[in-house]
């Protein structure tokens, strides 16, 4: 049987750290039977060879653009059966000015919420706030979540904008308090899948860092998540 294969696309905003975080997941998906390959660009889905070839996206692009027919070329793959799966910003954060992209995805950065301005310091720990990380009851039955208990972390905690078509594995409640303008707390999306046509969308919200993704539950959820995500042999 040849190998399935393996399209990593990374770059965008640099504090996401898109080489680092993709190479922890490199031998993970050469153990796992794919034949890797890594590009530094979201332009290489306009390649339809290739794309029809590839069998997994894992994407770690944060903000950054899209041409027309890279949109194209990815919605056309995923459709079609290739998986697409990332974490964080990396994909629920990237190419922003394309509605194609983000209707794919199902799911798209807002916020993440900051500690009281009393104890700030201004860096980037102002957003690393502890929170959890829970499974829903369809995510206690999926084989991406299931025997994984709830997570804590302390790290940016996601506010995303979403849609009925996902299901949710896990999620996370951004509690009211008296810095914020909202008034009550928020749960959101965590973790999610996503059917598109004959494809696979897999979405985890934790990653900011490399720390984030050497925290073995989430390294577990985002393993479980690539392989779940990729074009299946009945396909």
């Amino acid at each position: 049987m040849p190998a399935r294969r393996a399209l990593v696309v990374r770059g965008g905003w640099e504090g996401h750290s898109p080489t680092e975080t993709t190479d922890l997941f490199l031998p993970f998906l050469e153990r796992s039977g794919f034949e890797v390959r890594v590009e530094e660009s979201g332009e290489v889905y306009a390649d339809a060879d290739l794309m029809t070839a590839t069998d997994l996206v894992l994407q770690c692009v944060t903000m950054s653009e899209i041409s027309r027919g890279a949109t194209d070329g990815l919605r056309a793959a995923v459709a079609n059966g290739t998986g697409l799966a990332g974490w964080h910003g990396g994909i629920a954060d990237s190419y922003r000015g394309s509605s194609d992209y983000l209707q794919l995805i199902g799911g798209q950065f807002a916020a993440h919420p900051s500690k009281d301005p009393s104890v700030a310091t201004g860096g980037p720990s102002d957003n690393f706030l502890p929170h959890m990380i829970e499974i829903t009851d369809l995510g206690r039955g999926h084989e991406i979540t299931s025997g994984i208990g709830d997570i804590r972390l302390e790290t940016e905690q996601y506010w995303v904008l979403t849609d009925g078509l996902n299901d949710v594995l896990a999620t996370t409640t951004h509690p009211a308090q008296a810095h914020h303008p909202w008034h009550r707390a928020i749960t959101t999306p965590a973790v999610w899948t996503r059917q598109w046509g004959r494809g696979r969308v897999f979405v985890a919200t934790p990653g900011h860092s490399v720390d984030v993704l050497q925290n073995e539950q989430i390294r577990a959820v985002i393993e479980r998540g690539l392989l779940w995500a990729s074009r299946t042999e009945s396909e």
